[in-house]
């Protein structure tokens, strides 16, 4: 069996650069351990996250961690195989993996994470998946701004029509 070749400084520090940047432009991030999941249920995983503009990255643990801390932010220690949830919309990425872990005997399994500068733990992700997401609130808002003209409209055509009945 031949051992696996060393990765280069370089490469290590491009990894750590790249997960670093990622980090300056979005605003959380959810560690997982996906052992138990086998290459075809990995990239189906990755292929709902990035449905949401959402990142799944396995890298070594003490390269995540510099790449956190280099960020700015603190980060919890990390064991065993990790993958690292990268979202700007927190609530899509929570809503995915909890919905995709429901679906494969909870793997991969929620570490905890980073959500607004931060730290969270698996408890606070699975609240965070039972919130609407970002266009679902918008939504949810615009539909209260339309009932407030209609309910106005309605209640001149009431009055109307009392004062043409009373006439």
């Amino acid at each position: 069996m031949k051992a696996k070749p060393k990765m280069k400084q370089s490469d290590k520090q491009k990894l750590v650069d790249d997960l670093r940047s990622k980090l300056g432009k979005e605003s959380t991030l959810y560690y997982t351990d996906f052992t138990g999941l086998n290459v075809k249920r990995m990239t189906e995983l990755r292929r709902r996250l990035r449905k949401v503009g959402v990142e799944y990255v396995v890298i070594k643990n003490t390269l995540a961690l510099r790449a956190v801390n280099e960020s700015g932010l603190v980060s919890q220690q990390l064991k065993g195989p990790t993958g690292i949830i990268v979202a700007k919309d927190a609530v899509a990425g929570a809503k995915v993996l909890t919905d995709f872990a429901k679906e494969n005997d909870q793997k991969p399994s929620v570490k905890g994470g980073i959500y607004e500068g931060k730290s969270i733990d698996a408890a606070m992700v699975k609240k965070l998946a039972s919130l609407p997401t970002r266009d679902e609130a918008l939504s949810i808002f615009a539909g209260y701004l339309n009932t407030i003209p209609m309910m106005f409209a309605l209640a001149l055509e009431a009055r109307k029509t009392q004062l043409e009945g009373s006439n």
